[in-house]
């Protein structure tokens, strides 16, 4: 029974790890075409008195999608800022409940994020928000920034799951 919960564990972290990156990909590819746009709307300003309508707008919201795409791969990474002079000299068994702890506080705190941007994309879109100088529909940025959310708090849970197995196994160990 272990064995086959730890291959659905690998396989699933395979698999996050390559959506993970994907979604990564995109937020990379984001940023750099709102570096690239600002280039030129600096430039059409300083050259020819023309820069990009609406390009503070568009910035903003390529900001809040490419932010929301590096979550997950940070997540997935174990990349996140930690402050482990607290736990230094707690033993292995502990370090993996509090690291499965913290797992799952992330796990709730992104799906609560997640809900509420799904929320407020469906109230922003009944609504007809757009940005104030393009137009730009606002619940495209939301809409956007969802699956972000979303595979951060799967990614954590997975976390929470692989830190709570190390611990209960180290707790056998022991015994």
């Amino acid at each position: 029974m272990k064995s086959v919960y730890l291959l659905f564990l690998q396989r699933l972290d395979l698999t996050l790890g390559k959506l993970c990156t994907f979604i990564a990909g995109f937020g990379g590819i984001l940023l750099l075409s709102i570096a690239l746009m600002t280039l030129s709307s600096v430039l059409g300003r300083a050259l020819f008195s023309n820069p990009i309508q609406g390009d503070v707008e568009l910035v903003q919201l390529a900001c809040a999608v490419s932010i929301a795409s590096f979550l997950p791969y940070t997540q997935f990474h174990k990349a996140n800022i930690i402050v482990d002079f607290f736990t230094m000299q707690c033993s292995e068994k502990s370090k993996s409940w509090l690291d499965g702890f913290s797992a799952l506080v992330v796990f709730f705190s992104m799906s609560l994020i997640a809900w509420r941007l799904l929320i407020g994309c469906i109230v922003i879109k009944e609504n007809g928000e757009t940005s104030m100088l393009i137009a730009i529909p606002l619940w495209m940025a939301y809409l956007l920034m969802l699956p972000g959310f979303f595979l951060t708090s799967i990614v954590a849970l997975t976390q929470a799951c692989q830190y709570f197995h190390i611990a209960s196994i180290r707790e056998e160990s022991s015994e």
